[in-house]
């Protein structure tokens, strides 16, 4: 980890939701799944605001590090339909040894969609990926 990663880092992230992003597509081979309205599924939210918290922290990271997530805390407080727009808002407010600490605020076109905050770890991903019970496709060599 570089110097640079410390509290108060934000980042501010855009995402317009594809209809493969919807509930029905979450886990397809789950009939009670496919039967749920085309809104945004939480399983893709919790996904996009990974996806934002890593942007962060991108460049304070060493060559080889990676983070990986640890905790989610987030609601899901409205629903977004395909073609909107999602606009995630994250603050960096903690950084413990190698875990990080991140406040998280998401929004579509219309209301607040999700609060909350967000865990992750920064590892080295080749000693990470060699501790694993099997050999992982996309395992750098």
């Amino acid at each position: 980890m570089k110097e640079t990663l410390q509290p108060g880092l934000t980042h501010t992230m855009t995402y317009v939701v594809p209809a493969t992003r919807t509930v029905p597509h979450l886990l397809p081979e789950s009939g009670d799944f496919a039967a749920m309205p085309h809104v945004l599924a939480t399983g893709y939210l919790v996904g996009i605001v990974e996806w934002a918290c890593i942007e962060t922290v991108k460049g304070h990271l060493e060559d080889g590090e990676i983070t990986l997530g640890t905790h989610v805390d987030l609601s899901h407080q409205a629903p977004t339909v395909p073609g909107a727009t999602v606009t995630i808002e994250v603050t960096l407010t903690g950084v413990e040894g190698r875990a990080l600490t991140f406040d998280v605020t998401a929004r579509d076109d219309h209301a607040v969609i999700s609060t909350g905050s967000h865990r992750r770890g920064v590892v080295n991903h080749d000693r990470f990926v060699s501790r694993l019970p099997h050999p992982q496709v996309g395992a750098r060599r």
